[in-house]
């Protein structure tokens, strides 16, 4: 077995809002830490200071762990373990966190953007075994997503490969954050979901439009009980899904596209109509060979695929 199945490693997930960490052996979380409030600590050295605090309390727990890994949000530079930002964190500009982090422990230390992360984890342990070409998106506040072509990572000159979120949909669109134009990130997400949500809401006369609280899971329990306007998001949220995949498609021509985060927990609400557009655009003899599976590790897989990175990099060095 392979050491990302059977050893020890730590997986560290670096968020806005927190910092998870548990020691992991091949999909299974053997111990979860307390997460860490990402905002109590206003530099990165503070905050990295306190994931090695906590670091050395899991060594100590667990003698075994041959390895870390930090699987974190925005541009990282994965041969060179630098963070050059932090998304929703300022000052992250150059951080080299796999030196600071092996430094302190003493620990072989790898990092790399949070969807490859979770891409790795559904490749190496989760839906994708066994495959060579996959695209793994993960649909929460924003679009991320994970590459992986002839059975290897892809991250591309300066680690933006597979940023899917940024692909055009809509060249007279939406100016995104970074200047481009109809990035698809601008058009499905958490908060563009329920932002659609409550102006067709408004512009409705159903009676649902009374919901106090507009979010994915209400969309999909109203839509489940026949809602029009609710299904009705998920046929669009699906129609935009689409287009960023069918360009992901005739480019890397992947076996699957594996598909997960909140919004994905829709289910059939969403797989259902995405499925009809892909089949709809896509070759016929194409489409019959390309598998569209939901996520199998849920929200644990930042960090099972984190530690999973790190366990391999021991083999390849």
């Amino acid at each position: 077995m392979i050491k990302e199945q059977q050893e020890l490693g730590i997986g560290v997930d670096v968020g806005g809002t927190s910092v998870k960490l548990a020691v992991v052996r091949g999909s299974q979380l053997v111990y979860r830490e307390e997460p860490i409030s990402t905002p109590r600590y206003e530099t990165p050295e503070k905050l990295i200071g306190e994931i090695v605090v906590r670091l050395r309390s899991m060594q100590v727990k667990y003698p075994a762990v041959r390895a870390v890994g930090l699987g974190l949000p925005g541009f990282v530079d994965h041969e060179k373990g630098v963070v050059d930002s932090l998304t929703n964190v300022p000052g992250w500009h150059g951080v080299p966190v796999c030196a600071m982090v092996q430094q302190a422990c003493g620990l072989t230390t790898v990092a790399d953007n949070d969807a490859n992360c979770m891409a790795y984890a559904e490749w190496k342990l989760g839906a994708g075994r066994g495959m060579r070409d996959l695209v793994c998106l993960t649909l929460g506040t924003g679009v991320g997503a994970g590459v992986i072509a002839n059975g290897q990572m892809v991250r591309g000159h300066v680690g933006a490969a597979g940023e899917l979120g940024q692909v055009c949909i809509d060249y007279r669109g939406r100016i995104g954050h970074y200047g481009n134009r109809g990035a698809v990130e601008d058009y499905i997400g958490n908060n563009e979901l329920m932002r659609e949500a409550k102006m067709y809401y408004a512009a409705s006369a159903d009676s649902r439009e009374k919901t106090s609280e507009i979010t994915p899971i209400t969309l999909e329990n109203e839509a489940k009980k026949g809602c029009k306007v609710a299904a009705g998001l998920w046929e669009d949220t699906a129609v935009k899904l689409a287009a960023c995949m069918l360009s992901c498609y005739y480019i890397l021509n992947p076996q699957a596209f594996i598909i997960g985060g909140g919004i994905a927990r829709a289910g059939e609400l969403l797989f259902a109509p995405l499925r009809r557009q892909l089949k709809a655009q896509i070759y016929p003899p194409h489409f019959e060979k390309l598998q569209l599976l939901p996520a199998q590790l849920g929200n644990e897989a930042g960090i099972v695929g984190a530690a999973a990175l790190a366990l391999n990099s021991l083999d390849r060095s």
